[in-house]
């Protein structure tokens, strides 16, 4: 559907017109006072002057039908025409997920490192969710990523690309070296608490025990269950004793406890499940846990897809101007003036 954004500056219009007409005119008492010229026979000076009066109106003529065809073209592009699609309402089905993701300082530690490659708990993390997430299309996921505070790195969205590509540039320590459990799972339950019943879902990845939470992860559990949202919480890494690589690039055997009894607790209290990610494939049970629960529709969308189209008045108005600028040659080399 052709449109203009701006209609109504079809005002401009006739504005020069009216500038014209508002200009104070020449007073006829100042032309009588300019001298006179007599001469007696005045047929040779018209015959003189006719052929030059003739060959001067078409050039004048031209020049004021280029100059109003600019400033038509000109109002057209300020009026921003555009072609414009239908309004198209898209209302998808769908769960709404917040992936809690720890980033504290423990998630370096290098306990899923191989004879080739030295790989974090973050980096099999990052792949893990990475994977998570773009298999998700549908879904409404959110990312908060949490150490010594939570924080909400992306809201709700539909758009699992953003939510993989804020993952993949967390770093570990970037929300300071402790856990705040309790935290991240009482954020997720203020982003969810909204959404409607049947879908809301946290998945809570950490790899160790509640240090820093303001809240206590079980009453953050409590009012996940109140509102309705489940926790999957998913161990990352082994228990125990597990390799660091120190600021000298020495491997180091470093005790990192994991409470998981806390995250049992917390996935029981909420109808939800615990699960510990050991290798790359353990989540594919949380994957099938999701799909079974009842999909609940996203808010009704309306797009307006516009294609603007004022490049083309524009353009015209431009090259009008132009051949305006070029019109005074034109006069010089045809009539001499």
């Amino acid at each position: 559907m052709f449109t203009f954004h701006w209609p109504w500056l079809c005002l401009l219009l006739p504005l020069p017109l009216i500038v014209r007409l508002l200009l104070p005119k020449s007073k006829k008492s100042e032309m009588k006072t300019t001298p006179e010229l007599r001469f007696p026979d005045l047929s040779p000076l018209q015959k003189a002057f006719s052929g030059h009066q003739k060959k001067s109106r078409p050039s004048d003529l031209l020049f004021l039908i280029i100059l109003s065809l600019s400033w038509i073209f000109l109002v057209l592009a300020v009026m921003r025409p555009q072609f414009v699609d239908q309004y198209s309402q898209i209302q998808n089905e769908g769960y709404d997920l917040m992936v809690a993701v720890d980033i504290s300082g423990s998630m370096q530690a290098l306990d899923f490192s191989t004879k080739e490659k030295m790989v974090s708990r973050l980096d099999v993390t990052k792949e893990v969710v990475g994977k998570f997430v773009r298999e998700r299309q549908g879904d409404r996921i959110g990312l908060i990523l949490f150490g010594e505070n939570a924080f909400l790195q992306v809201p709700l969205t539909l758009d699992t690309s953003s939510v993989d590509y804020m993952l993949n540039n967390a770093v570990p320590g970037l929300a300071g070296f402790g856990t705040a459990i309790g935290d991240a799972i009482g954020l997720g339950v203020r982003n969810l608490r909204e959404r409607p019943e049947g879908s809301r879902v946290i998945v809570l990845l950490t790899d160790g025990m509640d240090t820093a939470s303001s809240i206590p992860p079980l009453e953050s559990a409590k009012l996940a269950k109140q509102y309705g949202i489940r926790i999957y919480a998913i161990g990352v890494g082994k228990n125990g004793p597990v390799p660091f690589l120190d600021d000298r690039g020495r491997i180091q055997m470093v005790k990192v406890p994991m409470d998981e009894e806390l995250l049992k607790e917390v996935a029981t209290r909420t109808n939800g499940k615990y699960f510990q990610a050991t290798d790359q494939f353990a989540l594919q049970d949380i994957y099938e846990k999701i799909n079974q629960l009842e999909k609940t529709k996203s808010n009704v969308r309306t797009y307006l897809i516009q294609k603007p189209l004022y490049r083309y008045p524009l353009g015209i108005a431009v090259a009008l101007f132009l051949i305006l600028s070029l019109l005074p040659f034109y006069r010089r080399i045809t009539y001499g003036i």
